[in-house]
């Protein structure tokens, strides 16, 4: 019978418990637990993916990550300005759209030397993709005594972690129009 199957003898070793198939038979234990240990850590790690947040809670959530990105601003804390910033964000400010991280972040220093906050910003409206991975937020900006002197427009993403970061920013300045 253990002639058609290619190592049933070493087969027949490792039930018998021989040195070979001592071996064998830890290497079988091992796949077993290996087996029913990959389905346990997936659901350990699917266990802290929840279900997305509701469009009023997202939007809630970018409305008061906005606020803390304007408080930076008012607490002279370029570093935590930073933090709110995407690697690959394009900004536009100054003459030509600033790209990625590092040249947003050089750029803005200089609103943040000084003891004085330049302007101010809090955002008006939030709006919320159904995904509820992009956000638009847009709001008055004001000079240090209250006047409006422009209106910004910021596109958030729900990165890594779940943290909400700005990708897309435009300032524009205000309009003494009439309003529609």
């Amino acid at each position: 019978m253990t002639r058609g199957y290619p190592g049933a003898r070493q087969f027949s070793a490792m039930l018998r418990g021989g040195k070979r198939g001592r071996s064998a038979l830890d290497l079988m234990l091992r796949l077993n637990t290996l087996a029913t240990l990959i389905p346990c850590i997936f659901l350990v790690a699917c266990a802290g993916v929840g279900a997305p947040p509701t469009a009023q809670d997202a939007r809630q959530q970018v409305m008061a990550v906005e606020r803390a990105f304007a408080k930076t601003m008012a607490d002279r804390d370029a570093r935590a300005f930073a933090g709110f910033v995407s690697e690959e964000a394009v900004f536009f400010s100054g003459p030509a759209p600033l790209r990625g991280k590092q040249k947003i972040v050089e750029w803005w220093d200089r609103y943040y030397r000084g003891p004085d906050a330049p302007f101010s910003w809090d955002p008006a409206e939030v709006e919320i993709l159904a995904s509820g991975t992009l956000a638009l937020s847009s709001g008055p900006v004001r000079d240090p005594q209250g006047k409006l002197i422009g209106r910004f427009t910021s596109i958030w993403r729900l990165e890594a972690g779940g943290q909400w970061r700005v990708v897309f920013d435009r300032g524009s300045p205000a309009c003494d129009c009439p309003a529609p």
